[in-house]
């Protein structure tokens, strides 16, 4: 709209400057009058080029000068002739100051838009030239040649006109052309239509009734009909540029409390703690919030919404972040209805849960310690109540039986023979013996639990080791090669193969076998066979257990160090009869 006002009052610009041009007979304004077209048609060159230069694409300071020297001149120019022709003269006047005040601006108390000093002028000049053309209705009733006194020829009111549009052209931004652009255009015109034919042709019908019914002179009649129109289109101007301005005011209130509840509604979604997208209704993202996007790490505007729960559902679910891992979130989906309950979009709210499901792991860590523990506490009650039951039995008849020899040892010293007495005495070091190697695995027993127990494993010939723990007892049978070793520990396998022949001995029966092989993949098989009935079914699960009532604690230990040398104790039946306890461990290098 700018653009094409600037070049219609530059072109009414060049036309008030034509018009000035071809009706001017000489430019000395104190001659005397050859009639109308004298002074004021001089008066328009100047104003049509101030116009035209105040819409010319030129520097403000190159143009603001000039352009308001050529106003004033013409404002002079105007002033010069106003005892002759003073309807043309105070147009003119109003007109070249109009021009020179055309980017002038008065301040309002109330912080309003500044009032431009040029309208009022502008209004002025207009009004004149309005009035001045209205004893053309009333030609017909003058006579030849006779005029009105004071009134101005068509083609200078013509050009005033065109002057005071184009300065209202000039600059489209201020003045009448703002305030109907805010305001509404369409609605102002349709408004002011009405009272702009209205008041003219009232006025003129009023003035030719006058003159026709011979109630007034045809002069007093054009003037009074003219001041009345004048005053009419006064006031319906008034009334209509305060009627637009209420409505401005009332638009722009409005704008702003829109503005405000935009900026509200922006400020309580940005200011959520939880994570909130908003969706049209074909699932087009509108907006996130400051928390979505740290939520996500998507800080780019967002096209396609990530998978969510479908409308109306929500629950645990995992948002995608934008390094390709995911958050675990509290999802729900809702729809927003419209007024007449339609889905007009969808919200997704998101809540952070990533610490909840860290506490729950926690707890569920925590628990499974717990549990951890309690197996604990309840395999130390087991101990305790094996190791009670075990000190109970096994360890109480040997210091039973110690006790009571020895009770019979003393009273009866002097009537006893010698080989009685030697015989207690035997019984007594066997018990203590008995004893002491039950102490000496009760201590092993605490050290393997505790898990104190390390290996030292060495080269150790098995064929030395057995013959060592065998003694001279012709019970055992032993077939052994004398190159054949064993990777381990040479205390714990002499403690292993010392339980294994004991447990054979005691529960078994002679004679026991003991033989070794080298195996594949570099292992060595220790075997120790015996020839009694084997070991009940019912008693194989727990038969390397830490406690069974009458067997000691052998089988257990055997077990343990076995495993601490890096090898596998194994039970097998043995044919035709007996039991077989296999010992695997790595083969020595030769």
């Amino acid at each position: 709209m700018g653009r094409l006002s600037r070049l219609i009052a530059g072109c009414a610009g060049i036309t008030v400057t034509i018009l000035g041009i071809l009706n001017t007979r000489t430019s000395d304004i104190t001659a005397p009058p050859e009639g109308l077209t004298t002074t004021p048609a001089v008066a328009l060159v100047p104003a049509g080029l101030a116009l035209l230069l105040q819409v010319l694409p030129l520097d403000s300071r190159l143009r603001t000068g000039p352009a308001a020297g050529l106003a004033l001149t013409a404002a002079i120019l105007g002033g010069a002739a106003l005892d002759r022709h003073p309807a043309a003269a105070v147009a003119t006047l109003l007109s070249g100051l109009a021009l020179a005040c055309l980017d002038l601006r008065l301040p309002r108390r109330d912080g309003e838009v500044p009032i431009r000093v040029a309208d009022p002028l502008l209004l002025g000049a207009a009004t004149v030239a309005l009035v001045a053309l209205v004893p053309r209705l009333f030609a017909a009733t003058f006579p030849n040649g006779q005029e009105p006194a004071g009134v101005m020829p068509l083609y200078l009111a013509v050009a005033l006109l065109a002057l005071t549009a184009g300065a209202i052209l000039a600059r489209p931004e201020a003045g009448p052309l703002r305030t109907l652009d805010q305001s509404g255009p369409r609605t102002a015109v349709r408004r002011l239509a009405p009272a702009l034919i209205a008041a003219p042709l009232i006025a003129a019908l009023v003035s030719a009734f006058a003159v026709r019914t011979g109630l007034s002179r045809p002069a007093a009649a054009v003037s009074t009909g003219a001041i009345l129109a004048a005053l009419g289109l006064l006031g319906l101007l008034a009334f209509l540029v305060r009627t637009l301005d209420l409505a401005d005011r009332r638009q722009r209130r409005l704008v702003a409390e829109l503005r405000d509840r935009q900026d509200f509604a922006d400020t309580l979604l940005q200011s959520m703690n939880e994570a909130v997208m908003v969706l049209d209704a074909n699932y087009r993202v509108i907006d996130v919030n400051r928390r979505w996007r740290e939520l996500t790490g998507q800080h780019d505007d967002l096209r396609e919404p990530p998978p969510l729960p479908p409308p109306g559902s929500g629950g645990d679910w995992l948002l995608p972040r934008a390094d390709g891992t995911a958050v675990p979130v509290l999802a729900t989906m809702a729809a927003i209805p419209d007024a007449a309950g339609a889905t007009r979009g969808y919200v997704a709210t998101c809540v952070d849960i990533a610490s909840r499901k860290e506490a729950e792991e926690a707890l569920t860590s925590h628990a499974a310690e717990l549990e951890r523990g309690n197996e604990r506490l309840a395999t130390a009650l087991a101990f305790k109540n094996d190791l009670t039951s075990m000190l109970t039995h096994d360890v109480a008849q040997p210091i039973s039986s110690i006790a009571s020899l020895a009770e019979l040892l003393s009273a009866d010293w002097a009537d006893l023979p010698d080989d009685v007495r030697l015989e207690l005495a035997q019984k007594i070091d066997k018990n203590t013996r008995r004893l002491v190697k039950m102490m000496n695995d009760l201590q092993l027993l605490f050290r393997l639990d505790t898990g104190t127990v390390t290996a030292r494993r060495v080269p150790v010939p098995l064929l030395e080791l057995v013959r060592a723990a065998a003694g001279a007892d012709d019970r055992v049978e032993i077939a052994i090669d004398e190159e054949l070793s064993a990777l381990a520990d040479r205390g714990h396998l002499a403690v292993v193969v010392e339980n294994l022949l004991k447990n054979a001995l005691t529960h078994g029966a002679a004679p026991v076998r003991v033989g070794a092989c080298p195996q594949a993949g570099g292992t060595v098989l220790l075997t120790v066979q015996d020839s009694g009935a084997g070991i009940p079914e019912d008693v194989l699960p727990s038969v390397f257990g830490r406690f069974i009532r009458g067997a000691g604690l052998g089988l257990f230990i055997v077990r343990h160090l076995v495993e601490a040398n890096g090898g596998s104790v194994r039970y097998e039946h043995a044919k035709p009869r007996g039991a077989c306890l296999l010992v695997t461990l790595e083969a020595a290098p030769r």
